[in-house]
């Protein structure tokens, strides 16, 4: 049978989470995603991904575990590319592709997109 109250899903991300985990990858950036000989061990980035827990939790409306985090940092990203490139291709609103590109690194920002050098 089941159980006598329903599973229920967390609370949305407030504004405070979202800006502590974008930080707080964002600083430790090289560790969790660097490619190469020089890439971190998964033992190294678990216990960075850890950190970033133990950094948002005091300002989260619930618990967060670090798949959540992870989940949340990915759904960021993939958000952030979704308007950046709907922008490059005329599709968005008209602004700066810089403001939608925060998450982005300049090697992965569309050449319309690019800021002048």
């Amino acid at each position: 049978m089941a159980e006598d109250s329903p599973k229920r899903r967390k609370a949305n991300f407030n504004e405070a989470e979202t800006e502590v985990l974008i930080e707080q990858v964002l600083k430790h950036e090289q560790l969790l995603f660097a490619a190469g000989p020089g890439r971190a061990s998964p033992g190294q980035k678990r216990k960075v991904w850890e950190l970033i827990r133990h950094k948002v939790n005091p300002v989260a409306a619930c618990p967060r575990d670090v798949e959540d985090l992870k989940k949340r940092w990915r759904d960021l990203k993939r958000r952030d590319r979704s308007k950046l490139c709907r922008l490059s291709q005329g599709c968005g609103p008209p602004g700066p592709a810089a403001a939608l590109g925060l998450l982005l690194a300049p090697e992965e920002m569309p050449p319309a997109a690019s800021p002048a050098r």
